[in-house]
């Protein structure tokens, strides 16, 4: 696989209860925190359409690792963050691993 730096993004679709959602998600961040291997987190909160319709996710949350290799072993110890967020979830959840080909701030 890519020696480039992996991310493994979760996007979190809206839950049936925003607010027991955000009560339990700063623990899911403190068990992603834990993750062996991670260089960088970005939390974000997807903004709401300006016409008032549901927007496409509710959250997204990106983990960054050197490589590959490092985002696999990390997704081999993330047991326990899957089963938060599986748990927390209530609308639905989708993981990614991604390939940053280009990170560039301007």
């Amino acid at each position: 696989m890519s020696d480039r730096p992996t991310k493994i993004s979760f996007v979190y679709s809206n839950p049936t209860d925003p607010a027991a959602f955000e009560a339990a998600y700063p623990d899911q961040l403190a068990l992603a925190r834990q993750l062996p291997g991670l260089i960088r987190l970005q939390a974000s909160t997807v903004w709401p359409k300006e016409d008032g319709s549901p927007t496409p996710a509710y959250r997204l949350l990106d983990l960054y690792f050197v490589d590959y290799a490092a985002a696999s072993a990390a997704a081999a110890a993330a047991g326990s963050l899957v089963g938060a967020t599986r748990e927390h979830a209530t609308g639905g959840f989708m993981i990614a691993f991604a390939d940053v080909v280009e990170d560039t701030l301007l």
